[in-house]
């Protein structure tokens, strides 16, 4: 792979990285004031739900910041991982915004970012296993 597309690649994962990490962070020690800065407070659910999802997060934050400074080719199986999780919580953001059941709109910019993350990583995750089959 030429080193201009493997910085271009890297810089996705360093993007997603920041971008979970500061979700991660957010939703795990400080939902209560982000649900109160967006007038939803009601809506949060009690007890460790917001908190272990948002552990969730900081952790794939984590994984998208080793993939992006490992060798990408190797961490293509976290890569695809990374990838489901972008289509998962995409899907899951527009199927409630289609029901008009997304608790606040940040929600589903949340899940356009993820979309968009999705089809960057899967493309990246094809790219690569492109290469590997060349290299074969």
């Amino acid at each position: 792979m030429d080193p201009t597309t493997e910085r271009r690649y890297r810089w996705v994962f360093l993007a997603a990285a920041i971008y979970d990490l500061a979700l991660g962070i957010t939703f795990t020690l400080l939902y209560t004031w982000a649900f109160d800065l967006m007038g939803i407070r009601d809506e949060a659910p009690d007890g460790a739900y917001v908190p272990l999802l948002g552990s969730f997060v900081l952790v794939l934050g984590v994984a998208y910041l080793l993939i992006y400074r490992g060798d990408l080719q190797r961490n293509r199986d976290l890569i695809l991982v990374g990838t489901i999780y972008k289509f998962a919580y995409g899907t899951v953001a527009t199927v409630f915004w289609l029901k008009g059941d997304a608790p606040h709109a940040i929600f589903v910019v949340f899940g356009v970012v993820d979309v968009v993350f999705f089809v960057l990583m899967f493309n990246i995750w094809r790219s690569l296993g492109k290469v590997k089959s060349a290299a074969v």
